[in-house]
């Protein structure tokens, strides 16, 4: 089955029209080769994979004679494999005829977003993207895309116990090929699966990084470069603190959630939609699932996304800001959340214009008589930015 991403193309096209290079982010295998593929029968498309080794080798050996005369779209699929290209990128956009719109797909690589950002600064259009989300393949299909992930071949898998295997799969090569390649240190791969096995028993929690290390025998440092590490290559993010002037402690460790629920619930040993809903912290799963699929459809910034949370009980479990002003969302697996003391507390504290519960029920209603807390079932995430007002 085909799915048309029509908000990444979308993306794309607006892209191509306002800066001369794009650069397209996201995880291994989360779709962006296919999504790139629907410009490469065009003519005035070019298409360079360096993970091939004849054009590799092109653009190593020559690459101003390779690039500098085509004309129209230029895509270099895994860019992060030569970096080295970005000086002359910024030669080739800086032409006043503009002959050439770069497209660059990028994975796996911490150091690729830091790179561009340096060297392609003020021509550069960056869209991240993950696997599918509940708008691109129908908020109907909920309870599969929480427990299998929205990875493309996880998610159209026959079964489940096909999408558990392309799930262990990917995260055998994660341990085997990505992580050994990307960090400066050298972990077994036992050392490895028992980093990502504590870190998924901690997804949803403030993160120790001297705790992890303790645990997995290995210093904080080492920890903390891997958490890096695996942060860049799209597999986990981190949620800083929220820090505001109250006369309260505010807790300052970031939290650490998992992208990708499917990925998540492989490292748990959850194979199924009945274990997922009787483990026993089910709820941080659902809240790194509805997080992550919140930035997507609200099209919001991770670094501007935070949580709060102080030692006398006030929590919030993401504070973003947008258009002057603050909103809140706690994720609730509920047949009919309520508005707790700890969310009234946050929410004075932070001055907060609404806040928003996201639930799996069938409907959005609000909360309160003032419709400052409002139920917001999942199947409305996608038009949620257009309440955000």
């Amino acid at each position: 089955m085909y799915y048309e991403r029509a908000q990444l193309l979308n993306l794309l096209e607006r892209a191509f029209r306002t800066q001369p290079i794009t650069l397209l982010l996201g995880p291994r295998q989360c779709g962006k080769t296919t999504l790139a593929r629907y410009y490469e029968n065009r003519p005035d498309t070019h298409w360079f994979d360096l993970e091939n080794y004849l054009h590799l080798s092109r653009l190593e050996d020559n690459p101003m004679g390779t690039l500098a005369p085509l004309r129209g779209r230029v895509v270099l699929d895994e860019i992060q494999r030569l970096p080295g290209l970005f000086p002359l990128l910024r030669v080739l956009a800086d032409r006043p005829e503009m002959a050439a719109r770069f497209l660059l797909l990028g994975s796996a690589s911490p150091r690729l977003n830091r790179e561009a950002s340096e060297t392609l600064a003020g021509r550069v259009f960056r869209i991240e993207m993950s696997g599918f989300i509940g708008s691109e393949v129908g908020h109907h299909h909920q309870a599969i895309l929480w427990l299998r992930g929205g990875f493309p071949d996880s998610f159209l898998a026959k079964s489940d116990a096909d999408s558990m295997k392309y799930r262990r799969d990917f995260i055998s090569d994660l341990l085997q090929r990505d992580l050994a390649g990307l960090a400066e240190t050298r972990l077994s791969p036992q050392h490895l699966r028992r980093l990502l096995l504590v870190l998924a028993n901690a997804n949803g929690q403030a993160i120790n990084a001297s705790a992890v290390g303790r645990d997995i025998g290995v210093d904080f440092k080492t920890v903390q470069r891997y958490i890096d590490v695996l942060e860049g290559a799209y597999i986990i993010r981190t949620i800083s603190p929220f820090f505001v002037n109250v006369a309260k402690r505010v807790r300052k460790a970031p939290k650490l959630y998992f992208r990708d629920s499917g990925i998540l619930h492989a490292l748990l040993g959850l194979e199924t939609q009945e274990q997922v809903q009787t483990w026993g912290r089910m709820g941080f799963c659902w809240e790194s699932f509805c997080l992550e699929h919140l930035i997507h459809e609200a099209r919001l910034e991770g670094e501007e996304c935070f949580h709060y949370s102080v030692q006398s009980g006030a929590e919030m479990d993401l504070v973003v800001g947008l258009g002057g002003s603050r909103f809140g969302f706690e994720f609730k697996h509920a047949a009919v959340p309520a508005i707790t003391k700890s969310m009234r507390a946050a929410a004075e504290d932070l001055n907060l214009r609404r806040v928003f519960v996201l639930y799996p029920g069938p409907d959005t209603f609000p909360l309160d008589e003032a419709e400052r807390f409002i139920a917001v079932a999942w199947r409305d995430l996608a038009s949620i930015r257009t309440r955000m007002v």
